[in-house]
Parts: structure tokens; C-alpha cells; sequence
């Protein structure tokens, strides 16, 4: 990109900054922007890296600021790995490893082909066995860290500033569950607001969709348009921190909407490239498991390592802790009262593992929330905006499947039924930070161990009135009408994370929240938890 481009977007950045919030917040942004970060850690031509890991394997991303010709090789420990191109250009490798040692540290040092150093080495630990005795596990989560500063998100050095915060309390892994991208192509409002907008195609180009991705024109709009909102955010500052990175409706390009016009989901061919690439380019997916089938829905291709899976994960750590993780959309179907989000395979694989007795706690990460509503098409609910204003089931929410909700509540009835354990799932899409329980769905009685439902809080978003959903939808986030729900902590749209503790009895929920309006960007650094939750079996 010429010089002159580039600081035509940090201007319209910040220029879409500034109307979103007070001068004192605009201008101590713009000072933060003047100030390099520069870390300890020497990252020489590397711009990204992001490792995931289970006891023993490693899957690590890496992308270059400078083109790698031959193949670079990462070694681990011992084990020297030659990365595989994940792009056309040399820009984007992986690296895979497996016949690890479970909850061993490892010492990863990456050069170029010719034993040239192309960063500092750092450590990077695998899990414990399933089997092994853990008595501590510390995951820190959150959701919506993708936009592009073009569009008046949060600017990248502020999401990585509380992506650091989080990291300061030094987690045994991160969940980012979904919209790592925001560039809808097709959806009503959503391609005005990213893709069709003149800054955007003067940026990044267009798609041509008859084409492939990887290797045609294609590929270089897709490193623009979704690396420019991966890459700055992460940097290099989870090297030696596991992550789990979840899609959900952004990744794919678009937003769930329903009108005549267009379906944007089950995702076309198209959609289904563009997220896919995204992953192979940018972050890791999700390592084999035993206790997951190997033929789930985009599983085990041809094209990935043995047993990994793209939609569909598990983070296993020692016997504490299996949370799992599901992409609610690559499967979707609109077939009226059969429709499921989950194909049935994988609803299968989900209540085995909930009900098993191999693990302590099991917690369901799913990329669409239960609990809550904002009166979407893509949700669980068929809650719609009516006519007054308000959520309400009276009116028949247009394109909505009522099958949806009938996988829904299989699923948490599945969650609810294992009495000896604390029901709990964490999910994100809403742009909200909350926390509740759900007592009853239509006449399913839950009352008895109530399902805890946590929304972990958005590290991007836009700022400002027509940023947040509730300015978008006329709402915020609410109560489905369906459910018998009490909230502890309404959904509040602010930026922030959740940090959360598994012991052996217990499950400690932390709730973060920054408020652009009123605190500074250098207030990020001593955020502290606004909300404390203890969940325990009495």
C-alpha cells in the first residue's frame, strides 16, 4: 500500500474514532498511536504467530513480513518441522507436530531454510494427558475482536492492549470465539456498512466469486481484508499461550440475515473458501481429540493435519477440564421443524461428552448464545422486534426455523441432566458482557440445576450510538421469551473478557468490562474484574 494511502485510512480511522467518543478518550488514543510498542522479545521478520496445542501436538500459524521463498523450519525441541505454505506468496506457514510428551515445556526456535534466525526462540508447553490429575486451569475468552479501522472499530493497538491485560494473568489457554473479520459481501445492510463501501473496494479490491481464493486475484483481497484485522490485533504476544479460535456468521463474510432478497446462510461455496482460507492463512484449528469422532463435518481433510477439524473442537486439559467447541453455522439447515444448526453427528458427539464421567467440568463454547436475544434471524429464539418496539413471540419472525430451537433444547437438556456437575456455557456474537441462568425452555423444567449461561464480553466492536447492536436492531440483548431466565448481570455493551478458573470443586467466573467513554485508553492496564461469580456443587 503507497504512504499516501496508508495515512488516508489511519485519518478516516481515526476520524471515525472521534465521533464516537469524548475529545479527552480521542486524544489520548491518538497520543497511545504515537508510541511504538516495543516488547522484550526480539520478533525480527515475523508478524504473527498463533500456536494451539493439546498434550501431544502442536499446530502452530505464522505469517511474514518478508516473503519466504523456501520453506522455513520451526524446531521443537529436538524435532525439526519444515512449515507448510499456507498462501501462494510465501507469506503464511504452519507448523505441526505430533508423538509429543504431555505438560512438557518446549523450547521452539524458527529460522529460514538456510538455519537463519528469523525471531527470538520462546517456549511453548503442552497439556496434561486426559488421564492426569490437575487440580488448576486458568482460560481467559472473550469474542468479537475482528473490524477493520476503516470502518470505525476499536483500533487494533486498543484490542491488543486488552488482549494483554488478559494475558497478564497468565491463562493456561484463550478462546476467541468467533468474528475474527467483519466484511459482508452480501447481506442487506451488512455489505453497505463493510464490503461495498467506496473506502473498502478502494483498500482491498472486490471478489471476483466465480474464481477460487487461494491463488488468483481472490487471495490478495482476502490478506487485506481479513489479515489486516487479524495480524495487528495479535501480534506475537500469544507465542507461548495456547488459542482456540472459533468461527461464527463475520468469518464467513456475512451476516445472518433473512429477507427475500437473500438467505445469507447455510454458507455457499464461496463463503465456505473464504473461511476456510481465512483459517488455513491466520489461526489454527482445532487438534484431533479421542473422545471426537474423526468424521465430523469438515474434519480430517485431505488438505489438514491427521484428525483435525475446522467447526468442531475440544480443549482438554488433564481430568479438570473438556470445554467444547462448535461453529453453529457451517451445518446449519432450513428445513422448518427438522432444521438443526448442528448436524447430527456432532449433536451426538456433544451429548457423549457432556454426560461422560472422565472429566470434572465440562463447559459448552458454542459461537451462537443461548439465553439471550437481540430478536435476530440466526438465533436459537424465534423473538422478533415487533411492532412497538419490543422482543416478542407473538409475531412469527420471518425465515426463523422452529427446529432451531428444538436442538437447542436437546442440547441443554443434555446439560442439564448431568446433576453432579455445574451446567455452564460461555458463548459470545451478541457484543455484550452477561451472565445468568436458564430455569426453563417451553415446558422443559430446568430449576433443579439451573444451566449457568455467560456472554464473555467483546475485545472489538464499534463504539459509538449506531456501533453497538441495541443502535443497529432498536435493542439490546434480552431474556428470550421462551425461557424462564434470571439475569445476575444484564448484557451490558461494553469492550471486555472473562477470566475463568476450574479447581477441582469449583468454577471462579471474572468479568472485565472497559468503557470507551468514560476511561482512558492507559486505564486498560489496571482493569480489574467488575463482577465476581463462585459456581460450585452444593
Amino acid at each position: 500500500m503507497s504512504t499516501k494511502r496508508r495515512e488516508f485510512f489511519k485519518s478516516s480511522s481515526a476520524l471515525a474514532l472521534s465521533s464516537a467518543v469524548s475529545p479527552e478518550i480521542f486524544a489520548d488514543f491518538m497520543q497511545s498511536k504515537t508510541q511504538p510498542n516495543k516488547g522484550s522479545w526480539d520478533q525480527g521478520t515475523v508478524r504473527h504467530i498463533l500456536p494451539t496445542v493439546n498434550d501431544t501436538q502442536m499446530l502452530i500459524k505464522v505469517s511474514f513480513n518478508d516473503l519466504q521463498s523456501k520453506p522455513p523450519i520451526l524446531k521443537i525441541g529436538t524435532r525439526k518441522v519444515i512449515g507448510k505454505m499456507e498462501d501462494t506468496e510465501g507469506e503464511c506457514w504452519s507448523f505441526y507436530q505430533d508423538n509429543l510428551v504431555p505438560n512438557k515445556e518446549y523450547l521452539l526456535n524458527l529460522t529460514s531454510s538456510s538455519g537463519k534466525s528469523l525471531c527470538e526462540t520462546w517456549p511453548l508447553k503442552t497439556f496434561p494427558a486426559p488421564q492426569e490429575q490437575t487440580k488448576n486451569f486458568r482460560l481467559f475468552i472473550y469474542t468479537c475482536a475482528g473490524g477493520h479501522e476503516m470502518h470505525g472499530f476499536l483500533p487494533s493497538k486498543v484490542r491488543n492492549q486488552l488482549l494483554k491485560r488478559g494475558l497478564s494473568f497468565k491463562p493456561d489457554a484463550v478462546i476467541a470465539n468467533g468474528d475474527h473479520v467483519y466484511w459482508d459481501l452480501l447481506a442487506p445492510v451488512g455489505s453497505t456498512l463493510f464490503a461495498k463501501r467506496p473506502e473498502s473496494i478502494a483498500y482491498a479490491g472486490s471478489y471476483e466469486r466465480s474464481s477460487q481464493v487461494l491463488g488468483t486475484s481472490n487471495e490478495d483481497v482476502l490478506k487485506k481484508a481479513a489479515g489486516s484485522q487479524i495480524t495487528p490485533v495479535y501480534g506475537t504476544d500469544l507465542r507461548s499461550t495456547p488459542v482456540f479460535f472459533l468461527q461464527d456468521d463475520h468469518d464467513y463474510f456475512d451476516n445472518d440475515e433473512a429477507t427475500d432478497e437473500v438467505i445469507t446462510f447455510p454458507p455457499s461455496y464461496f463463503m465456505m473458501q473464504l473461511a476456510r482460507s481465512t483459517q488455513s492463512l491466520y489461526y489454527p484449528e482445532f487438534l484431533a481429540d479421542k473422545g471426537r469422532p474423526l468424521g465430523l463435518p469438515w474434519s480430517s481433510a485431505k488438505d489438514k493435519a491427521a484428525g483435525v477439524s475446522e467447526s468442531f473442537g475440544t480443549l482438554r486439559f488433564g481430568n479438570l477440564a473438556e470445554i467444547l467447541l462448535y461453529d453453529v453455522r457451517r451445518s446449519q439447515t432450513l428445513a422448518g421443524p427438522s432444521a438443526v444448526y448442528l448436524d447430527p453427528e456432532v449433536e451426538r458427539w456433544l451429548n457423549y461428552r457432556t454426560t461422560s464421567s472422565s472429566v470434572k467440568h465440562v463447559v459448552h463454547v458454542p459461537s451462537n448464545p443461548p439465553g439471550w436475544t437481540a430478536g435476530k434471524w440466526g438465533e436459537w429464539y424465534g423473538d422478533v422486534l415487533g411492532k412497538d418496539g419490543k422482543l416478542t413471540i407473538a409475531e412469527k419472525k420471518p425465515y426463523w426455523q422452529e427446529g432451531w430451537l428444538k436442538q437447542h433444547d436437546r442440547i441443554m437438556t443434555a446439560i442439564h441432566s448431568k446433576q453432579d456437575r455445574i451446567p455452564l456455557v460461555i458463548s459470545g456474537d451478541l457484543h455484550a458482557i452477561a451472565l445468568g441462568n436458564m430455569h426453563r425452555s417451553g415446558n422443559l423444567d430446568f430449576s433443579k440445576n439451573p444451566i449457568n449461561v455467560l456472554l464473555s464480553g467483546p475485545i472489538g466492536s464499534r463504539p459509538g450510538p449506531n456501533g453497538w447492536p441495541s443502535g443497529r436492531r432498536g435493542t439490546g440483548a434480552k431474556p428470550s421469551l421462551y425461557l424462564d431466565f434470571v439475569e445476575e448481570i444484564s448484557p451490558i455493551e461494553q469492550h471486555g473478557f472473562t477470566i475463568v478458573d476450574f479447581t477441582e470443586d469449583e468454577i471462579k467466573i471474572q468479568m472485565f468490562k472497559w468503557d470507551i467513554k468514560t476511561q482512558s485508553v492507559a486505564d486498560i492496564d489496571q482493569l480489574q474484574p467488575f463482577h465476581t461469580k463462585v459456581l460450585s456443587k452444593k
